[in-house]
């Protein structure tokens, strides 16, 4: 049999440069596709932006870097290695917690330090329970690893049955009771119950609300935290340019009107200017609402149509700014909890800025190789509802200041100066940067023990069309965002596979690549 004639490299159009659509781009461009990005922002990262400050820029998205392994393999996929690109800075305190009632709890990298954080703050019996609840998330991580996260298609029916040939795990699950309920069993201190009930808000959700199985998200961060030299951003631009080396092509400030679908398959991308870019494989790093509320044309309104009706996960008011702290010893990670606990996810689910709010703080400067300096870049971090649930104080810059710079006051922490109104990123604001998200910074809510298999999945009911980030399958996050690049891109090679001759060409030293040629193409544009 004569060996098949290798084709023209296919052509595949990311639509959006967020930490999906890179991982989509850059496992593509080292396959030997013909890669172009458009993004419709100014940099590349999406959530994982920065804001210029009097310190320079500061980070206003995801803080650090968790499941290094997931990174790990993205750079291996490009045959390379992820710390000869970024520099990764291990953190041996994950994050320090502060409640009204004075107390204080480091949770450590390693973990019998943080066994004995736990017994000095509160006892023998909350050690106890801690290193039990430890060893159930991470009984359930190792569970729900493969048949979930790293599934391009999770199946109810598969996953009960994996379960049901573990039967240890179904009382790790407790899949009759909230996250909140399984942890006031757990923790005879409703302090540590409160800790970590706060690992929902990290899919956007409450503890009240959300499945119990979410505990395993403690697993995750228990497995390292790591900051990224010069910011998260740091991290995006770096797959950017490897991306650009194996010759995918980036345009920024690209703004994408609609996708042209024709009988069931995608057929161009239509600019704003009126470029229009001929695509038989498209990727869509955006909100999946974006397309199911026709946002970008008619013809994607039957993708994603759960997304049109399905609640929406939080949203935040985010403040990134320069300023001089002074009171508690502040770490890289920090939590300041609100005093009344449930009225905080009371406030939320009622679509109310809470009044009582936890406060996270990333002090971008500690933690890092050198002494923070004197002037600190901090990110600051409240819950708030999306804009189904509009609430206008949401929205106003006075009373946030107060209510967040009060609530720290209390705890004897204060920054000179007041950041201003540039400083502070609102729900509308979200949405006016990520069209049709609500605002929400999540996609779906996690509430409800089937929201994970409500997320849509990479392969679309439009032929060649793909969906990548924090709003399809596995879910939120910087990890999982990054894994959903993993299945959009091998969802794409299998379909490529299936209806060419393509073939994947990799040089000896694993690196896959298309041609000898890796500058971008040059991109039409009616508009310049």
């Amino acid at each position: 049999m004569a060996t098949p004639h290798v084709s023209e490299r296919p052509k595949v159009t990311v639509i959006g440069a967020g930490i999906g659509g890179l991982a989509t781009a850059l496992r593509l461009a080292a396959a030997g596709c013909a890669v172009t990005v458009l993004e419709r922002h100014a940099a590349p990262g999406g959530k994982m932006r920065t804001v210029p400050s009097a310190a320079g820029p500061v980070d206003a998205g995801p803080t650090v870097l968790t499941m290094r392994h997931v990174f790990d393999d993205l750079f291996a996929a490009a045959g390379t290695r992820l710390e000869d690109h970024v520099s990764l800075i291990p953190q041996t305190i994950l994050a320090r917690h502060w409640w009204p009632d004075g107390g204080t709890l480091d949770l450590h990298a390693n973990p019998e330090a943080s066994a004995d954080a736990v017994r000095a703050f509160a006892g023998a019996r909350a050690e106890a329970e801690f290193r039990a609840f430890s060893a159930r998330a991470e009984r359930l991580f190792a569970a729900f690893d493969a048949p979930m996260m790293r599934a391009a298609k999770p199946a109810p029916l598969a996953l009960t049955g994996h379960v049901l040939r573990r039967p240890r795990l179904v009382p790790d699950m407790a899949p009759l009771s909230t996250l909140a309920q399984t942890l006031a069993r757990q923790f005879s201190d409703p302090r540590l119950a409160q800790l970590f009930g706060r690992y929902a808000t990290y899919l956007g959700g409450s503890p009240y609300q959300s499945p119990a199985v979410l505990s395993l998200i403690w697993q995750a961060e228990a497995g390292g935290v790591w900051c990224v030299k010069g910011g998260m951003h740091a991290l995006a631009r770096a797959i950017a340019d490897l991306a650009v080396r194996l010759g995918a092509s980036f345009h920024y400030n690209a703004h994408v009107e609609r996708i042209d679908i024709q009988n069931g398959a995608v057929r161009a991308v239509q600019l704003e200017d009126g470029t229009a870019l001929a695509a038989d494989h498209v990727v869509f790093n955006g909100d999946p609402r974006a397309l199911a509320t026709a946002e970008l044309g008619p013809d994607t309104a039957p993708v994603a149509p759960q997304t049109r009706t399905d609640a929406r996960s939080y949203s935040a008011q985010v403040w990134s700014f320069a300023a001089k702290a002074e009171g508690p010893e502040l770490v890289h990670h920090n939590v300041f909890f609100s005093g009344t606990r449930q009225a905080e996810f009371d406030d939320l689910r009622a679509g109310r800025v809470p009044r009582d709010p936890t406060i996270y703080i990333c002090a971008e400067d500690r933690g890092q190789a050198e002494p923070p300096p004197g002037t600190e870049r901090f990110e600051i971090i409240l819950n708030a509802p999306p804009l189904t649930t509009p609430d206008p104080k949401a929205e106003e810059f006075a009373p946030c200041l107060t209510r967040t710079f009060r609530t720290l006051d209390r705890f004897g922490l204060r920054f000179g100066p007041d950041p201003g109104p540039e400083a502070l990123t609102t729900p509308a604001i979200f949405n006016r940067m990520f069209p049709a998200s609500a605002g929400s910074l999540y996609g779906q809510s996690p509430h409800g023990m089937t929201a994970a298999f409500r997320r849509p999945t990479a392969r679309t009911a439009v032929r060649g069309l793909y969906l990548a980030g924090g709003g399809a399958h596995p879910g939120a996050g910087v990890p999982m965002a990054t894994l959903s690049g993993r299945h959009a891109a091998e969802a794409i090679l299998s379909d490529l596979s299936s209806t060419s001759t393509f073939r994947q060409t990799a040089t000896p030293g694993g690196m896959s690549t298309g041609s000898a040629t890796t500058a971008p193409a040059p991109f039409p544009s009616s508009g310049s």
